[in-house]
């Protein structure tokens, strides 16, 4: 082959791969599944990590826990399971955007969770063999969203001088997953449980800025890929006091839970592909100004701590509150630096059950739930922390399924506002739909005779 020729080669080469690279990270091609402006700052949007049996109570996590749903959240209450518990759910979201004069609705919604969690002493072996050990286990697996990132805004500026109005077009898509793998012990009434994980997910980020009055001119488009990958974990203890009468029947026990649960600092990786680019009226490539690929940098996710406290009355009501506080303060990310704000969250919940085993009413079998939640937020906008507040209502529908085992369908209502008062106002409904399949009967010993 000539020089010639062998330069030709190369340089078709070099065209294909920057044509495929352009073609994965045109703003053309985001194309985000919501637009929530704020998504833009920081890690995006956190997604909810609680699932939608508590999501109907406030979230309740630290000194949650129950013989047939699961709470990741805190590993210690995988030990109270009873049966094996397999949950997935679904979310809508409508939110009405206000900013002064201007308002848009939009709609959104996504796979909430997937998790399996078992107890890993069958309770049915148990009672067969006479077992009163005071020991108990649970395991669980679960794939979640972390962060959700969704925007589409175009904001015009005017200018003094020969620029004069200019337009920012503003796009966004990715976020941050969670696989986790959690495991509790229990020893008589201390529960203790950690959980480790995988943190991984894309951000892609797109400012394009055009020149309304210069019909001439190029505009100028930013392009950021970041690949984020990390190990994460966390772990929780629960202790429960048992109130009153131990002997007394089951439906009648009470007791009060206290719940502690938290992660230190964890680093991640990020591996980035800028493109800058210049582009003429027509869309077409004039200019590359910036072609950088496989950047590889680090990054930090913060230190997180939530205590809470539970009273229950067993299978009639449950009534609790908790606080969290994470260090956002501490947030790094080497790609894309921003300076977060430590952010806090209060909640209060209630769950009642009129009459668990009511043979002729089935709504008295219902877990009726209600919350109240308060959270700030890391993003700063105009030099003002975005807030949070919302209710939220729920319910718990047992099905029976075959060999007279319990199921459930639990379904959350989430209403608030979200923002701050000087920029863009949100105020949202969120609706979840989770369904929670239990079976007693992994890990039975079956005995012939």
């Amino acid at each position: 082959m000539s020089s010639f020729s062998r330069r030709i080669v190369i340089a078709l080469g070099i065209s294909c791969w920057v044509g495929m690279l352009l073609a994965q990270t045109s703003s053309l091609n985001i194309r985000p599944k919501n637009n929530s402006p704020y998504s833009r700052f920081g890690f995006g949007d956190l997604a909810s990590q609680y699932y939608a049996g508590a999501a109907g109570m406030g979230g309740l996590s630290a000194a949650f826990n129950d013989p047939y749903h699961l709470n990741i959240l805190n590993p210690a209450s995988l030990s109270y399971l009873q049966a094996t518990a397999f949950e997935v759910g679904v979310h809508a979201r409508y939110a009405n955007l206000r900013d002064n004069d201007r308002s848009d609705n939009l709609w959104g919604g996504n796979l909430s969770y997937m998790a399996l969690g078992f107890p890993l002493l069958n309770p049915i072996n148990r009672v067969l063999d006479k077992n009163d050990s005071p020991w108990h286990f649970g395991m669980n697996l679960s794939l979640q969203p972390y962060t959700n990132i969704g925007y589409n805004i175009q904001s015009d500026v005017v200018q003094d001088g020969e620029l004069g109005a200019t337009t920012n077009i503003f796009k966004g898509s990715g976020g941050t997953y969670r696989l986790m793998w959690g495991n509790g012990v229990r020893y008589k009434n201390l529960a203790a449980g950690a959980s480790v994980g995988y943190l991984f997910g894309k951000m892609l980020n797109s400012r394009r800025i055009e020149f309304d009055s210069l019909p001439n001119a190029y505009s100028t488009e930013f392009l950021d890929d970041i690949s984020i990958r990390g190990l994460v974990w966390n772990a929780g203890i629960q202790y429960t006091f048992e109130i009153g009468n131990k002997e007394r029947a089951s439906s009648r026990l009470r007791r009060l839970t206290i719940g502690l649960y938290g992660n230190s600092a964890t680093n991640f990786n990020s591996n980035s592909s800028r493109f800058y680019q210049r582009n003429n009226f027509f869309g077409g490539l004039v200019d590359t100004l910036l072609l950088e690929t496989g950047v590889r940098a680090g990054g930090t996710l913060p230190a997180q701590v939530t205590a809470g406290i539970m009273y229950e009355r067993a299978n009639k009501l449950k009534i609790g509150a908790e606080y969290s506080a994470t260090s956002w303060s501490q947030y790094r990310n080497e790609a894309r630096p921003e300076v977060l704000l430590d952010a806090n969250r209060f909640a209060l919940g209630l769950e009642y059950i009129p009459e668990f085993n009511s043979y002729n009413d089935y709504f008295k079998r219902v877990r009726y739930r209600v919350g109240a939640v308060y959270a700030s937020d890391p993003r700063r906008i105009n030099g003002e922390q975005l807030q949070e507040y919302y209710l939220s209502l729920g319910l718990g529908l047992p099905l029976i399924m075959p060999r007279q085992q319990v199921s459930f369908v639990n379904i959350s209502l989430e209403g608030g506002r979200f923002g701050a008062a000087n920029a863009i106002q949100e105020n949202f409904v969120r609706m979840t739909f989770g369904f929670t399949l239990n079976d007693n009967t992994w890990f039975f010993k079956r005995k012939f005779n």
